[in-house]
């Protein structure tokens, strides 16, 4: 199992970073400027969110006190509770038993590996409890 929290965690400097050199963006201009595919973007957004570093106003995205918990943190719940009875789940897996969207998985997942409550198996694409 590789621990994920590198890529997150480097992803999640990516934005803040951007956003710090340019001031609050729409998520289209920031994953353009980023480079990040959307999995990666939502994590860390998720990550960010986690660190109370992030906020969505008027669909822009800035550096602020983040208004974000609440939807994140409760898909976050969510999925640590599947993954807490399965031990171990893919992305179709999660997304069948959590009727969320990529955007909304991947979102939490950034926020799990910022609480360092996850692995990434590469080998079987699952994700786990620590």
């Amino acid at each position: 199992m590789r621990d994920i929290n590198v890529r997150f965690g480097m992803s999640a400097g990516k934005i803040w970073r951007t956003l710090n050199e340019n001031g609050e963006m729409d998520k289209e201009k920031l994953l353009e400027l980023t480079r990040l595919n959307d999995d990666d973007f939502n994590a860390a957004l998720g990550w960010l969110a986690r660190e109370n570093k992030i906020a969505l106003d008027n669909n822009c995205l800035k550096l602020d006190v983040t208004n974000l918990e609440g939807e994140i943190g409760n898909h976050a719940g969510m999925i640590w509770r599947i993954l807490d009875v399965w031990g171990d789940a893919d992305i179709a897996t999660i997304k069948r038993l959590s009727h969320l969207n990529d955007e909304q998985i991947y979102s939490a997942l950034g926020w799990l590996a910022r609480e360092d409550k996850i692995y990434f198996n590469e080998k079987n694409k699952k994700y786990s409890l620590k």
